[in-house]
């Protein structure tokens, strides 16, 4: 298999192609990690991936591909992954300046789905075909400098015009509602550790606080108290793998003033309280790499 070779051609478990496009692989299953997932596109060439958002599981086999719309705090592991079947994936970030000039190539208007964070299909050969394309100019790096932008631009073409072009759309409107809620959602992620306010934030997105709530859950799944949260102890998890012994001062610094709370909270999420799951990460960490487990 073409993608399974060129990821599998080195030491590297991912080998960049463009910026913002990479392919990575694992030869067995990976735990559990804590990600900040970004606008992206990834496909899976062999193997099952799980993303986990707000608890809920999304799994994604060959031939599927998963498009994220906006920064998530998600929780991603390889599920099915061995040495003769290593788990495969093909990734490429949305950027919303190479999306927006695509819109006015097409008249397709279809209503965003009801959830706009994320979503997962089955891969059509037209999406698939400049993707294997891409992939066999890596034997020729001036190829790959070359054309490789052109085929990029195809492989956006054919996500607007599939079946999640209009959650893909949303990513290139500058004044749509996903942009403005986008700033938001970076503000959080700077300022997760500080006290924050509805009112500010709708503000800040230029609609009415009901209508911001609203907004806010279409594209994340999440209240911005759930979603700053979940930025809290992802940010806290990281932390506490460097810092094992500090599990209250950690909880202060991601902007619980509560140890109590920042224990139970912790617990919830990622099934084991901080001082455990930090010692159960460091194990890991050891074991497989940081990296090797966020593919």
């Amino acid at each position: 298999m073409l993608i399974v070779r060129h990821a599998k051609g080195g030491a590297q478990r991912k080998t960049q192609i463009l910026d913002g496009i990479s392919i990575a692989f694992a030869d067995e299953p990976t735990p559990p990690v804590s990600v900040m997932s970004e606008p992206s596109l990834a496909v899976v060439g062999q193997g099952v991936k799980r993303t986990v958002l707000n608890g809920r599981p999304y799994d994604y086999h060959a031939g599927q591909y998963i498009v994220v719309s906006v920064d998530l705090p998600v929780i991603g592991q390889a599920l099915e992954a061995s040495v003769d079947k290593p788990f495969v994936v093909f990734t490429m970030r949305l950027k919303p300046a190479m999306i927006a000039p695509l819109l006015l190539e097409t008249n397709n208007a279809a209503r965003p789905p009801a959830f706009c964070g994320l979503a997962v299909s089955d891969s059509t050969p037209q999406l698939l075909d400049p993707i294997v394309r891409l992939l066999r100019l890596l034997d020729h790096p001036n190829d790959v400098r070359v054309l490789g932008p052109g085929l990029e631009r195809e492989i956006l073409w054919r996500l607007i015009t599939g079946d999640q072009g209009a959650l893909v759309r949303q990513i290139g409107l500058a004044d749509g509602s996903l942009a403005h809620i986008t700033r938001t959602v970076r503000w959080i992620r700077e300022h997760y550790n500080e006290p924050m306010r509805i009112a500010d934030l709708a503000d800040m997105s230029g609609m009415s606080a009901s209508s911001f709530h609203r907004h806010f859950r279409w594209a994340t799944s999440m209240t911005p108290i759930q979603f700053q949260k979940q930025i809290r102890l992802q940010e806290a998890r990281a932390l506490l793998i460097t810092r094992p012994g500090d599990v209250a001062e950690i909880g202060y610094l991601v902007g619980y003033q509560s140890p109590s709370q920042f224990s139970r909270e912790y617990r919830k999420t990622f099934g084991a309280p901080p001082g455990r799951d930090a010692a159960r990460l460091s194990a890991t960490d050891s074991r497989t790499g940081t990296a090797d487990s966020a593919l």
